[in-house]
């Protein structure tokens, strides 16, 4: 948490955007790589985006649980060093394109792996592993035995959503369920293995970062998928009717980023059956992900304010209605709950004197974009104009890099730019950076491609489009020490430079060891 009060700087990049053979990015080596380009670039942040397991359009935003891990990240090459993974188990691997990432390619590949990995271990279990696997499955019992038996009835159906399941599934029928698990207890087992894996692997890579001075920022979705876990175990905290399907889900009015709103889809929480449990859910699912971050941006703030509401029915987010969220009570909780709260609110969009002061009061961050200031002096985006408690960034996952946006702009917004930051804007990704750096902001941040200087073929996400998102990969050629010097200088000329730990770890782990285990 101290970090959130020491002015530093850090580098947004997803994890499935890491370099690599297998067709996305994932916690192996290159993301150690990664980790030590980030220390020698002098940063003390690395942001991501939300870990967990991917489902409709690969969205991260959109997962089929909001406690489990996303097993795509999981890496071949850290399985072949534990020896659940053999060298013929690598023949045949398709070729990826290194810059961009084929979805059902690699899901097929991963997936084929993974399920090597798990009979490898059923055949020749190693004790430490076996030990390691109990103990994870112990710890996480309140989410994973739910989370396993959704996966493999999910599977076992073909992958469609749970509200076409047969009704004895669809309402957890306990009869039901427990044929179902009876007869399928080894694809049930399968999933709880493959979670472990991805922990095993993030917890790792964590700890690393971590000895080398970096804090991981992550990111919670305020609103979850209808098709995860959590909503069909339990549809008593969302508007659902008596068929389990959504009466009114999330989005937001039309904005910048689209003329008829963002209709998100996603079902809305009952609050006020939340807040009756103290939050229990809300409560046990920050901790979890603080167990895999050390600060987290809660994205969408606003709608613990309020929110938009959007009748099921409807085709697009325009016609909706303002509903009061839980507010402060909720944020009370949490901090009897947690202590001081390690939380950036992402207080961008439609925002109200209500959304403020409820962020004020708990004395949370907000964010800066620095592509949404250039119109007018009085832009509370402007550098100028920041607070010195914010997080300031160049641009994030959902917009247009910073080269893609310049190029867009009209010649009036084009000219205000290069008045405002005395430059050309020849060099307008680093332009901006060096705003974003130089200002008072206690956190300057930028995603990787805006320090590559790449045009909108880098962009992540367009909020508007279905498909072809999420799917950019960092070139690992880029990785270069003339780069990290780059980053390192303009760390030291806006005394963002991150102190180097008093101890540095030695080689990079592979062979993972809880403590106290030989």
């Amino acid at each position: 948490m101290d970090t959130l009060f020491k002015r530093s700087s850090g580098i947004l990049l997803h994890p499935t955007s890491l370099p690599g053979p297998d067709g996305i990015g994932d916690l192996g080596p290159e993301a150690y790589r990664w980790v030590d380009f980030l220390h020698d670039s002098g940063c003390a942040i690395w942001q991501i985006l939300p870990l967990g397991p991917t489902g409709y359009g690969d969205s991260p935003y959109q997962c089929f649980s909001a406690f489990a891990g996303n097993p795509l990240l999981v890496s071949p090459a850290l399985l072949l060093a534990d020896g659940l993974l053999t060298p013929a188990d690598l023949e045949g691997r398709p070729w990826f394109d290194p810059h961009w990432i084929d979805y059902g390619m690699a899901i097929g590949w991963k997936n084929n792996l993974l399920q090597k990995a798990f009979d490898h271990y059923l055949a020749r279990p190693k004790a430490v592993l076996k030990a390691e696997f109990e103990r994870f499955t112990a710890k996480n019992q309140t989410w994973l035995d739910d989370y396993a038996l959704f996966m493999a009835i999910k599977q076992k159906l073909g992958g469609g959503s749970w509200i076409e399941w047969p009704k004895g599934l669809r309402k957890r029928d306990k009869q039901t369920l427990q044929e179902f698990l009876v007869e399928n207890s080894r694809a049930v087992d399968y999933q709880k293995f493959i979670q472990f894996l991805f922990f095993r692997q993030w917890n790792n890579l964590k700890k690393y970062t971590n000895h080398k001075g970096i804090h991981v920022v992550g990111d919670i979705p305020i609103f979850i998928s209808y098709d995860s876990a959590d909503t069909w175990v339990n549809p008593d905290l969302f508007y659902l009717d008596s068929e389990s399907k959504p009466t009114v889900v999330s989005g937001v009015p039309p904005d910048n980023f689209s003329k008829t709103g963002q209709l998100w889809g996603t079902p809305l929480y009952r609050w006020d059956v939340h807040q009756k449990t103290g939050f229990r859910w809300w409560v046990t699912r920050i901790k979890a992900t603080l167990e895999q971050v050390d600060i987290v941006r809660l994205d969408h703030f606003r709608g613990f304010a309020g929110y938009w509401e959007v009748k099921a029915n409807r085709e697009t987010a325009e016609k909706g209605a303002w509903v009061k969220g839980p507010g402060s009570v909720f944020f009370e909780r949490l901090q009897q709950e947690i202590g001081t709260l390690p939380v950036i609110a992402e207080d961008l969009g439609n925002i109200t004197d209500d959304v403020y002061e409820l962020r004020d009061r708990f004395g949370l961050p907000g964010m800066k974009i620095l592509q949404f200031a250039f119109d007018t002096p009085q832009n509370i985006f402007l550098p100028h104009q920041y607070p010195q408690y914010c997080v300031a960034y160049t641009g994030s996952h959902d917009n247009d890099t910073v080269k893609g946006w310049y190029l867009s702009a009209d010649e009036k917004e084009k000219d205000f730019i290069r008045r405002y930051l005395a430059r050309s804007g020849d060099d307008i990704s680093w332009d901006l950076i060096r705003a974003v750096w130089s200002s008072v902001a206690m956190l300057a941040v930028a995603p990787m491609q805006d320090f590559l200087s790449l045009g909108s073929e880098a962009r992540m996400n367009y909020p508007s489009r279905l498909g072809g998102n999420w799917a950019w990969r960092l070139d690992g050629s880029a990785l270069q020490p003339g780069l990290s010097d780059h980053i390192r200088e303009i760390n030291f000329l806006y005394d963002r430079l991150m102190e180097r730990p008093a101890k540095r770890p030695a080689m990079k782990p592979i062979h993972y060891r809880e403590p106290g285990v030989k």
